[in-house]
């Protein structure tokens, strides 16, 4: 996937820039907490050796933006508070963030009362998980939180199905789940997991690739009425192709051409409530829109960072972002 080298390869990824570092004051009191660290310049030198070690793993933007620092988790509504209720209401409830980089929205989970042994988190390069510890000054037996490296679009990380629907689909889920600690992959907790977190991660994939992992993440989600997977992303008002971003060095293939570059494709509003009603959750009877409630917020945000990471940024472009939310019925 040629966007994906952009990312991988030191050579052609936008370089650091510090100016973009700015945090609030729900984050600075988050990192304040966590990590020990009082004096707020100690505590930006901190975070910026971790975003370097991070970004030397692999180059995606949002480490550059400084995304892991804003508790995307927390501003999802209602998909936050809808995993939150499930603690008073099962017994215990399993969070999966799934491309969680440093851990942080797994992290803020756990602050507001989410039990620690039954999270788990998954991203493609263990370093990440790495560097959240360094980030956040803390250990595995410190943050004994499950961590599953691996791409999940590989069969052995994440066995493809769809989403639990029929009785016989629900009969067939094993009625004991195996230690989070112990799994080496995802598909052992099919059909187990209550709420699901996928934030700055749909948007790095085409729609076909999109689709592929909406209904690889609905087999981990639990049948049971109330389970949520919810997250936030790149979108647009009209389904489509973002063309403004073009990145500042062009690839080459191994004859030297010019490889015209990825554009990012965005779901809507619309198509995506349609994708997880009449594709993902339709099952064989198209009932899609009774199992399941599409909640859905597009905001315009402002992308300071781009300006320095794209060929042709100008102030007049307009970036969205998407929060949502699928509950079971």
């Amino acid at each position: 996937m040629a966007a994906r080298r952009y990312y991988a390869d030191p050579k052609l990824r936008p370089k650091l820039d510090p100016t973009l570092f700015a945090l609030q004051e729900n984050e600075l009191d988050f990192f304040r907490t966590l990590t020990g660290i009082q004096d707020d310049d100690k505590l930006k030198e901190h975070i910026l050796a971790a975003q370097a070690k991070a970004y030397d793993v692999y180059g995606y933007p949002c480490i550059r933006s400084f995304g892991f620092t804003k508790l995307k988790i927390a501003r999802i509504d209602p998909g936050y508070k809808n995993a939150l209720r499930l603690l008073k209401e099962r017994k215990n409830p399993i969070l999966l963030d799934i491309a969680c980089c440093f851990g942080n929205d797994a992290r803020k989970a756990v602050l507001d009362g989410w039990p620690v042994e039954n999270v788990i988190a998954s991203d493609l390069q263990q370093g990440f998980w790495d560097a959240g510890h360094d980030l956040f000054n803390s250990t595995p037996e410190t943050f004994p939180a499950a961590f599953v490296p691996g791409d999940v679009f590989d069969p052995a990380m994440l066995k493809p199905r769809g989403a639990f629907i029929t009785e016989e689909d629900i009969a067939s889920i094993p009625t004991t789940t195996p230690p989070l600690k112990e799994l080496t992959s995802l598909t052992p907790l099919q059909g187990k997991i209550s709420a699901i977190h996928a934030s700055s991660f749909f948007h790095l994939f085409q729609e076909d690739k999109q689709l592929e992992l909406a209904h690889l993440l609905a087999s981990l989600l639990s049948p049971e009425k109330g389970s949520v997977i919810f997250g936030q992303h790149g979108a647009r008002p009209i389904k489509g192709y973002r063309t403004e971003a073009i990145h500042v060095q062009p690839l080459k293939d191994e004859d030297g051409n010019t490889i015209p570059p990825v554009q990012m494709f965005c779901h809507s509003p619309e198509s995506w409530k349609e994708l997880w009603t009449e594709q993902i959750f339709a099952g064989p009877d198209g009932k899609g829109s009774e199992r399941i409630k599409v909640d859905t917020q597009l905001v315009e945000v402002f992308r300071k960072d781009l300006h320095s990471a794209f060929l042709n940024y100008t102030e007049d472009m307009k970036f969205y972002l998407m929060s949502w939310c699928i509950t079971r019925l």
